[in-house]
């Protein structure tokens, strides 16, 4: 165990850190939409907080167009698996259940 490699978010002073820099780049970020002028096309991008909020907005609708569609894309677990054959047709056309399960590939961990 004290052999293995340290990486940088291993140590939880650096992920501290690192959320103190976001913290800052987001204040930041805060103070200049006060201070910079902003070329609007639109009336409502005036409004104070337009662009977190459709930013927000965007990502609850990506994230609940993603719900919906997986309804119909998901597939099952053993999808990849189906070839058309229970597996008593397997084990009868190998001869031998217990080299069907030994072979590459196999489900049987224990062998």
């Amino acid at each position: 165990m004290d052999n293995e490699k340290k990486y940088f978010f291993d140590n939880p002073n650096n992920i501290k850190r690192l959320l103190h820099v976001f913290y800052g780049i987001c204040f930041i970020l805060f103070v200049l939409d006060f201070v910079i002028h902003r070329h609007v096309m639109h009336s409502w991008e005036n409004l104070w907080g337009f662009y977190p909020l459709y930013g927000f907005v965007g990502c609850v609708v990506l994230v609940l167009v993603a719900t919906w569609m997986r309804t119909f894309l998901m597939r099952s677990e053993s999808y990849y698996d189906d070839d058309g054959h229970t597996d008593s047709d397997k084990q009868s056309a190998s001869g031998d259940s217990k080299k069907q399960n030994t072979e590459i590939g196999g489900h049987d961990v224990d062998a």
